[in-house]
């Protein structure tokens, strides 16, 4: 098996965001992080948070899972963090949401190990150590995996290698969108892939629009 994507359900997903997040001046490109998480219909939504991050991706995140008919839980290191995600979600956001499930863990190498079958897993750079502990320490699922890295560009000059932290894993397809201090985002292939090649024809497109400058971006991953 393997990731499809759905167009339906990813738009309905940005829209979605776009309202629930309209009450936020930073909006973290949360619609385009929630328009993947559902399009690419994810049953295991990951993230890791810590105190004082951005909310509107993890807004984001649990719109997509409700679109999808998912799990989305978020990694957080203690019960302050806690308490402030799950609060700032539900102040936050314009919208009535369903809480995420949250685990917490200091050494957040052991709550992903107790995670089994991630189908879209988002980390944070500015957290390095946080960001690099789940993604060597992710178990994806049968059908492949999106992982995506906020603030990529700080990533790239660290030496930080995706091959090195998704060990043993075949890539579709690696990206890095100009967004919001980088967002790099790696398409994770199903176990019983047999070729790195994608089909033919079957590139998939997003389009974001960045509400500050209104200017349209459209990507292909």
């Amino acid at each position: 098996m393997k990731l499809v994507w759905s167009p339906e359900t990813a738009s309905k997903a940005y829209l979605d965001t776009v309202k629930s997040c309209e009450n936020l001046e930073t909006p973290d490109a949360a619609e385009l992080i929630a328009a993947m998480a559902a399009g690419w219909n994810a049953k295991l939504i990951v993230e890791t948070w810590s105190y004082g991050d951005a909310i509107a991706s993890s807004i984001g995140l649990n719109v997509a899972s409700q679109h999808a008919n998912a799990r989305h839980i978020c990694i957080v290191q203690n019960s302050r963090t806690e308490s402030a995600y799950l609060q700032a979600i539900q102040e936050l956001s314009s919208s009535p949401l369903n809480l995420p499930e949250t685990i917490i863990s200091e050494e957040p190498e052991n709550a992903m190990r107790e995670i089994q079958g991630i189908d879209f897993l988002v980390v944070d750079w500015r957290h390095k150590e946080l960001a690099a502990a789940a993604l060597r320490n992710a178990t994806f699922g049968s059908r492949g995996a999106v992982v995506v890295c906020r603030n990529g560009y700080s990533r790239s000059s660290s030496g930080f290698s995706w091959i090195r932290a998704l060990r043993g894993r075949e890539f579709v397809r690696r990206v890095t969108l100009p967004v919001t201090g980088g967002i790099e985002i790696a398409h994770v292939a199903a176990r019983n892939r047999n070729s790195g090649k994608t089909e033919k024809g079957k590139r998939r497109w997003i389009t974001h629009v960045d509400q500050r400058s209104g200017e349209e971006h459209v990507f292909s991953i």
